[in-house]
């Protein structure tokens, strides 16, 4: 199982590497920006 600071590491490298900010990854999935910032810092569960 992944704990909340693996799948934010990974979030963050994969979001990096394509070149997204936040904004665009939550924009292309429907939900906000705040969200995937407390994905990518493991403050939110998943």
């Amino acid at each position: 199982m992944l704990d909340t600071k693996t799948f934010g590491d990974k979030l963050k490298n994969h979001r990096k590497n394509l070149n997204m900010t936040q904004e665009q990854v939550a924009e292309k999935i429907g939900i906000s920006a705040q969200a995937v910032s407390k994905w990518e810092n493991g403050v939110s569960q998943t």
